[in-house]
C-alpha cells in the first residue's frame, strides 16, 4: 500500500484531535468545508473558539530539507482561505468567545510528536 499525502494528512488530523482533547478542548467540527476552503479542526476551550490547521510530515530529515517545516505550508493564501471559512462559521453559529487561529505540526514516526503553535495568524 502506497502511503499518500491524503493518508498522512488524515492520520495527522486524528493525532491532532486526540492531542487537543487531552489538552481539554472540545472538538466542534472536523474538516469544515466552505466555498473557499476547509478548516481541519474547529474546537473550543473555556475562553477561545479555535480554528486549527494541521500539517503533518514524516519525521525524516530528508522531508524537512525538501519541504521545510510543516508550518511553512500555511502560506498567506492558505491563511486567507481559513480566515474566510472561519468568518462563514462564525456568521452561521456565532460565538461569545475570543477567536484564535492555531497551527498544529504533527511529526509522524514510531511515536507521533505534536507541536501546537497558538495564535499562528490573526483575523
Amino acid at each position: 500500500m502506497k502511503i499518500t499525502t491524503k493518508i498522512i494528512g488524515d492520520f495527522g488530523e486524528r493525532v491532532a484531535a486526540r492531542y487537543l482533547k487531552k489538552q481539554g478542548y472540545k472538538i466542534l467540527e472536523r474538516n469544515y468545508k466552505t466555498a473557499h476552503g476547509e478548516i481541519d479542526i474547529i474546537c473550543q476551550n473555556r475562553d477561545h473558539l479555535v480554528f486549527v490547521e494541521v500539517k503533518s510530515r514524516k519525521d525524516d530529515p530528508k522531508n524537512f530539507l525538501e519541504y521545510g517545516l510543516p508550518r511553512t505550508a500555511v502560506t498567506r493564501k492558505k491563511q486567507s482561505h481559513i480566515l474566510y471559512s472561519a468568518r462563514t462559521y462564525i456568521e452561521r453559529y456565532g460565538t461569545d468567545k475570543e477567536i484564535r487561529f492555531d497551527v498544529i505540526e504533527v511529526y509522524l514516526g514510531l511515536k507521533p510528536r505534536v507541536h501546537l503553535i497558538k495564535d499562528a495568524f490573526h483575523l
